[in-house]
């Protein structure tokens, strides 16, 4: 089968996370991804070889001085020859290189030029790592145990989310066949992400809070729970998931979810002694064929050794395969560009 994005030539100005991971899915489906990377190289390949293959496997590599005539000669070539442009710097630095469809569209009026940045390209350049954006629109303070202090996930999940809502900004005006600015910032990403808990806020006055075991709001028991090895995730969403448990752990009554909510600390409380009988991996058998949500907490080492089919080869890197699957398409992983690697 033919590549979904075969044909397609996408420009890449991006730098660690954001910009980088948007564009290796995109080449990972068939996409032509020429990586812009300045004379010295892009900044993350001073981290580690295999922290910049799993954001560039599938590139080609240009180096480029966006600074001199000479280089925004050959960016317009370039230009004229692309379905796309995607930067992650900051605003000014955006405008001063001239990545903006404004800057472009003399050379092709059919590009598209999608812009990620920290608060969006009007937003100013305040600084916008994805610590500072998770702490900075309520998701930290919703993680965490209530008595402790407010805890980041323990991975890059604003960069990641900002990369994944750009590659859809992106392919959604390719597709309608105009040019145009695509403006998509890590702010704005992680607000839209936090979409029933700012709606309750908004609509109904309800302000989200921080609950023991990562506690949904809305259905119990849904969470983390302690067993006598180890922890599991139970989430019980409706009556008949809580009739299978109850059966299994030998609980009596809360038959409905709406007075499970309002027991809510009873509840728990029965379920975290019911679960306390055993471990969490022997739960997880136990209620995995009866159709119950239910998860024992596995580091991520665990985790792959558990997948193996999401393992792939790049080279003589090992990473984890698109999360996109086609059917009758299997991607071809090739190894990080070397710089200057076309």
């Amino acid at each position: 089968m033919t590549a979904p994005l075969a044909g397609i030539r996408i420009l890449e100005v991006g730098t660690m996370l954001a910009g980088p991971y948007a564009t290796m899915l995109l080449a990972d489906l068939g996409a032509d991804v020429i990586k812009i990377e300045p004379p010295e190289g892009e900044i993350s390949r001073q981290v580690s070889d295999s922290y910049f293959a799993s954001l560039n496997r599938n590139k080609r590599s240009i180096r480029l001085d966006l600074n001199s005539q000479a280089g925004q000669d050959k960016l317009g070539e370039l230009a004229a020859q692309s379905h796309a442009l995607l930067v992650n710097l900051k605003p000014s630095a955006i405008r001063r290189l001239g990545l903006t469809y404004e800057a472009l569209r003399r050379f092709n009026e059919r590009i598209v030029c999608v812009a990620i940045t920290g608060f969006g390209l009007d937003g100013g350049d305040d600084p916008a790592f994805d610590y500072v954006v998770q702490a900075a629109t309520g998701v930290a303070a919703l993680t965490g145990h209530p008595d402790g202090p407010p805890t980041l996930p323990g991975y890059s999940s604003a960069d990641n989310s900002t990369g994944l809502a750009a590659a859809l900004g992106l392919l959604a005006q390719v597709t309608s066949g105009r040019g145009g600015q695509v403006d998509v910032c890590l702010r704005d990403v992680m607000l839209s992400q936090l979409n029933y808990h700012a709606s309750a806020y908004l609509n109904d006055g309800v302000e989200p809070q921080r609950r023991p075991f990562g506690a949904h709001s809305y259905y119990v028991p849904a969470q983390m729970f302690p067993t006598s090895d180890g922890y599991l995730a139970l989430f019980i969403t409706h009556d008949g998931f809580w009739k299978s448990f109850a059966a299994e752990a030998n609980i009596d009554g809360f038959e409905t979810m709406a007075e499970r909510v309002a027991r809510r600390d009873e509840v728990l409380a029965v379920v975290a002694g019911a679960l306390a009988s055993d471990t969490a991996a022997n739960w997880e058998s136990r209620l995995r064929p009866l159709g119950v949500p239910v998860a024992a907490v596995r580091t991520l080492p665990e985790a792959l050794k558990a997948t193996p089919e999401i393992i792939v080869s790049a080279g003589d890197f090992r990473l984890v395969a698109n999360p996109i699957r086609i059917a009758g398409y299997q991607p071809e992983y090739r190894p990080p560009p070397k710089l200057g690697e076309a």
